[in-house]
This record gives structure tokens, C-alpha cells and sequence, in this order.
């Protein structure tokens, strides 16, 4: 059976969301193997092990990580080189893509990027995609080298299959040339007690028409444990911050439920949020664009619509 590489997300061991899920894909493909970067391989390895991987390549020298992404993208060329994998699932987020593309060039092998579904076709790792802002959705097969695949966070349930997780350590030294851009300073991002908007099940997001005032959208986000997004206008706007947009020049998410409020639907937020699985729009205007997308549409005040919303919701938890 052919070997399926899936490089590991994690914060200091502990595995992220995104990477159970490549491994659920991986399985469909071939044989799950996991790309560990970091230190703290030992915590990891026993949940790459319960989602699949067979085996854990692992790079735990000091400097993997005091560097940007090329250090990564040249480990992960050492470990193609040496298993010559059918396909390489990377999570797709900005570093993510950097990565694939810099393993591309360097392996010599096609690269797609927002795959939002990944299956063995007849010629080869068939992918899914929404392209041109969401217009289309196309299917795209790799061709040349093995498939680098970078995959939406929320596109597959994960399932777990228990496996060796044998450990094999990467010897390799790191290029000059990888090394160029040092990372000076880093610190933990401000906690929220709410999800990550890219891995978060439902996403609640608020757009022009809260005004500026995101409380009516928080407060349903936090009934429902959801992350909050923001359109663009209302980042431009100074109401929430940019790390919070869902856009095509902001985060793209793929939830289960995403609740866009006050929020008119232009091409350049559809772009962003047009594949989660169920959409429910809030919007004063029965014209607005966002109703041609939705599955379920409220013609409504959301500073009225959405309290109410969040009191059904706590009234159901008991």
C-alpha cells in the first residue's frame, strides 16, 4: 500500500484538529504516515497513533522551529525523497500553502492548494475545489511527482483508527539557505475561550450591520461555542480585528454552521465561507446577496433576531 505523508500541526505537542483530520483522509488514499516537526514528539505520537499513522518521521532538533516555513518544506523534502509517497497532506492556512508550494518546487511534484475533499481516482489523488471566489467547484488531479495537497480545515469527520506510530527520526542538517529569516520574537495569541475561527465547527460573523457593536454576535457565538468572524467592511472599519476576517483576502472556514449577521453577501466574503456545510444569514434587507447562498434566511433586525436566538439556544442547554 502507498505511503500518504501528512505534516503535523501542533502547539508544543499537542496535536491540532486539522492534522486528525488529513490523517482520516490519508487513510482513504493509502498508508498514513505523520511528518512531526518540533519538540515534544513523545506527547504527540500517541495521538498521531490513535488517527492512523503507521509511522511518525520525526525532526526534533533545537532550531526546527526558530525559523520560517523553509526549514519545514526542506524536512519534508528529505522524507519524500526517501519514501517516494503517493501524496503529501498539508493543512491549508498561510504557512500551510507556503510550504507546499516551496515542496513543490522542490520535489518536482504538482501542488493544490484549498482541496476542501481528497479521494483515490482512477489516474491518480483526485481533489475537490471552490475556485474563482466560490463560482465554481472544480476536480483536479495531480500529475507529475506525488500529490502536495493542501486541505481546508472541517472537510472530512475525523475517524479514529488506531495504529503503530512507529517513530523514525529525520537526520538531516538544515541548508543556509533555509535559515534566512529567523524568527526575533514570538507570544501565545490573547485567549478568547472561543475556538479557532479556521478549526471551529459553527462560526457566528458579523458584518456593516451591527454598527460596530459585535456584543448581540458574541453573545451568540458563546451560547452556541462558537468562534466569531468578521466581514471585511467591519475589519476596515476598526470594529473587530483583522485576524477575526472571513474573505478571500482574510481566513477562509468551511464549518458545519456558519451564521452570517448584518453581513450583505459580496463576492469577496462568499469567498471565505461559501463551503460550510449549513449557512444561515440575518439581514434587514430581503434583497441582500447573502440570501442566494444561504439554507436558511431571516429577514430581520439582528440586534432583535439575534437575542432571541441566543436565549432559545440557552433555554435548550437547561
Amino acid at each position: 500500500m502507498a505511503e500518504v505523508l501528512v505534516l503535523v500541526d501542533h502547539a508544543g505537542g499537542k496535536i491540532r484538529k486539522a492534522t486528525a483530520e488529513l490523517l482520516t483522509i490519508a487513510r482513504r488514499l493509502g498508508e498514513p504516515s505523520a511528518v512531526y516537526i518540533g519538540p515534544n514528539a513523545e506527547t504527540a505520537q500517541v495521538t498521531l497513533a490513535k488517527y492512523g499513522a503507521h509511522k511518525v518521521y520525526v525532526y526534533d532538533a533545537p532550531d526546527a522551529l526558530e525559523y520560517l516555513v523553509a526549514p519545514q518544506a526542506e524536512i519534508l523534502a528529505s522524507v519524500v525523497e526517501k519514501a517516494s509517497p503517493l501524496a503529501v497532506l498539508i493543512p491549508s492556512n498561510s504557512a500551510g500553502k507556503e510550504i507546499a508550494a516551496r515542496l513543490g518546487i522542490r520535489t518536482e511534484s504538482g501542488v493544490i492548494t484549498d482541496a476542501v475533499d481528497v479521494v483515490a481516482g482512477a489516474e491518480g489523488v483526485e481533489t475537490t475545489q471552490s475556485v474563482f471566489a466560490g463560482s465554481y467547484t472544480v476536480k483536479a488531479t495531480v500529475t507529475k511527482g506525488s500529490a502536495i495537497v493542501a486541505v481546508k480545515p472541517n472537510s472530512v469527520a475525523i475517524e479514529p483508527a488506531p495504529a503503530a506510530g512507529a517513530v523514525e527520526k529525520i537526520d538531516i542538517t538544515l541548508s543556509d539557505a533555509a535559515k534566512a529569516a529567523k524568527i526575533t520574537e514570538s507570544k501565545p495569541k490573547e485567549s478568547t475561550g472561543r475556538p479557532e475561527l479556521t478549526e471551529a465547527k459553527i462560526v457566528v460573523s458579523g458584518g456593516r450591520g451591527t454598527g460596530g457593536d459585535f456584543g448581540p454576535v458574541e453573545e451568540f457565538a458563546d451560547s452556541l461555542g462558537a468562534a466569531v468572524g468578521a466581514s471585511r467592511a467591519a475589519v476596515d472599519a476598526g470594529w473587530y480585528p483583522h485576524s477575526n476576517q472571513v474573505g478571500q483576502t482574510g481566513k477562509q472556514v468551511s464549518p458545519q454552521l456558519y451564521v452570517a449577521a448584518g453581513i450583505s453577501g459580496a463576492i469577496q466574503h462568499r469567498a471565505g465561507m461559501q463551503t460550510s456545510k449549513t449557512i444561515v444569514a440575518i439581514n434587514k434587507d430581503e434583497e441582500a446577496p447573502i440570501f442566494e447562498l444561504v439554507d436558511f434566511g431571516v429577514v430581520g433586525d439582528l440586534f432583535t433576531v439575534l437575542p432571541q436566538a441566543t436565549e432559545v439556544v440557552k433555554k435548550a442547554k437547561g
